[in-house]
């Protein structure tokens, strides 16, 4: 896998769903793979915090790329 996701170059596959200067939120629209296990993703989760508390359904995985500035997190159903 790549160093760093870019989600600028993925960008007309996802729709943008969250962005506040500090989280952003996408949702996969066109089997964009996830940037630690390679499968495609259902959302992904940008943020620069250095903590963050989200909920995950039942019967879904979700996978942590760190980069140096920010913390990468795909969902997958």
């Amino acid at each position: 896998m790549a160093d760093r996701f870019d989600q600028h170059a993925v960008r007309h596959r996802m729709k943008l769903l969250r962005d506040d200067g500090d989280v952003t939120l996408y949702e996969n629209r066109d089997g964009v793979p996830c940037p630690a296990c390679g499968d495609s993703f259902d959302r992904l989760l940008l943020t620069r915090r250095g903590a963050h508390s989200f909920d995950v359904a039942d019967n879904e995985r979700f996978c942590v790329a760190h980069e140096d500035e920010r913390l990468v997190v795909c969902t997958h159903r």
